[in-house]
């Protein structure tokens, strides 16, 4: 309660909670604007498989093919391109990221270029997906009409890029994330709604009291479960191993509150969310490319696409002419998610980067040499960290499939999964900027 006090006490954090409230705002009501000559259908959101994620990453505002969406999808997918091309794949934008800040600018610039390329293929796509799938229909079918709507959702995706560019410099939190925050809180009252109805649609019309309070219970335990696994996110995301390290270039009483001081955390979950979205894109990417080669599906081709379906079972064959069901999807889901997770780790911890770094500053973790003992150390961790929080990741990301191929609940109350990760990881991130603000301020006014 103190701190929400302080909170609002403080000019500066609450003119910022205003301000990223107000583009919030103007956010949501973009999202709910329909693209000008597109009819939607009822289940829009019925193919999960392919437009749940770009869903999520707009912010929810794919469900109406609104204005804006194509959200920051786009962006994010242009940052992890980038990124992964300045880890000493592509000379240039290595040496840009070793530039400092006039890199970073640069780099930032070709982020945004490669945003509008992606941008207008994923608008064309999205259209022809959605149109092939009965999600929608427009009125003007023909190729100059797929490029009017391209052009809508282009110019809403940079908008709303440039909305969340203005929450990180003068709002509260990273727009990008908050932005993709707001969607899914704004989803979970219809959830819990969704929820409310399945557990006491056919009991409350009996009056049967017995079948009411069984609906109560239900209810009451879906509830806790939802605030359980929030609990068990928010406990993974927080992990960190810290690694102690020494400082040989200072002296004295200074060195020896420092060496108590100082050492290199490393989360447990050091990749996030990235690994569900490189894994769920890549499952994505076959039902996509046959959406645009084909515009009728038969037998033979949907049963090859319900193999990297996470929703589907695939018929096997047995014996005596019996035949099993596989979630191929889920295996693949589940394979694909952990080994990105230590693909993912290694990119944003490199340890041979580290070593170098610790040689250039005089610094050196206890017990270990400088140099290759250090780089063999650091990854040895590493990797015993990553295989922690990979399982955690892909435990909670695969739950509301398992949840759903059980047959516990259908897919709409489906619990955990990629949204669960990032509420909870932009709560936490939201909550420590927070923090930094209060007590530099404080700081201020001692001075």
């Amino acid at each position: 309660m103190k701190k929400l006090i302080a909170i609002f006490k403080n000019k500066d954090i609450r003119d910022r909670i205003l301000f990223t409230l107000g583009i919030v705002l103007i956010f949501r009501i973009g999202a709910s604007i329909s693209v000008p000559g597109v009819t939607i259908s009822q289940d829009a959101m019925d193919t999960t498989d392919v437009l749940a994620l770009m869903n999520l990453m707009g912010g929810g505002a794919l469900q109406n093919f609104s204005l804006f969406a194509l959200g920051v999808s786009p962006y994010i997918t242009s940052s992890i391109i980038i990124q992964l091309l300045s880890m000493d794949v592509l000379p240039v934008l290595t040496d840009l990221s070793k530039q400092g800040q006039s890199g970073r600018k640069k780099i930032e610039m070709a982020t945004r270029y490669l945003t509008l390329l992606l941008g207008a293929v994923q608008a064309y796509g999205i259209t022809v997906t959605m149109e092939n799938s009965d999600s929608i229909t427009l009125a003007d079918s023909s190729f100059w009409g797929h490029m009017e709507i391209a052009i809508f959702l282009i110019a809403g995706s940079m908008l709303v890029m440039w909305m969340a560019d203005q929450i990180t410099t003068k709002g509260i939190g990273n727009g990008i994330s908050m932005i993709i925050f707001i969607g899914i809180v704004a989803a979970l009252p219809m959830q819990i709604y969704s929820a409310f109805e399945y557990f006491f649609a056919t009991t409350l019309p009996t009056g049967d009291q017995g079948l009411i309070l069984n609906g109560a219970v239900q209810m009451i335990l879906y509830i806790l479960a939802y605030l359980l696994i929030i609990l068990f996110v928010a406990f993974v995301e927080k992990s960190v191993r810290k690694i102690p390290v020494q400082h040989s270039n200072k002296g004295g009483a200074l060195n020896a509150k420092v060496n108590n001081t100082s050492f290199l955390p490393i989360k447990i979950n050091s990749a996030g969310v990235i690994p569900v979205i490189f894994a769920s894109s890549l499952l994505m990417a076959p039902a996509v490319i046959v959406s645009f080669a084909v515009e009728e599906t038969n037998a033979t081709i949907n049963n090859i696409l319900n193999i990297f379906s996470t929703s589907a079972l695939v018929e096997m064959p047995w014996f005596n002419g019996e035949t099993w069901y596989m979630p191929w999807g889920l295996i693949i889901y589940i394979v694909l998610t952990f080994a990105f997770s230590f693909f993912y780790s290694n990119l944003t911890i490199n340890p041979e980067r580290l070593s170098d770094d610790f040689q250039k500053n005089g610094s050196y973790i206890p017990g270990i040499r400088p140099g290759n003992e250090t780089r063999r150390y650091i990854s040895k961790v590493l990797n015993r960290i990553t295989f922690i929080g990979a399982t955690a990741l892909t435990l909670i990301a695969a739950l509301p499939i398992v949840l759903t191929l059980a047959g516990v609940v259908p897919s709409s109350l489906a619990l955990g999964g990629t949204g669960m990760i990032i509420i909870v990881g932009v709560a936490l991130e939201t909550m420590k900027q927070i923090d930094g603000l209060l007590a530099s301020n404080e700081h201020a006014d001692v001075i």
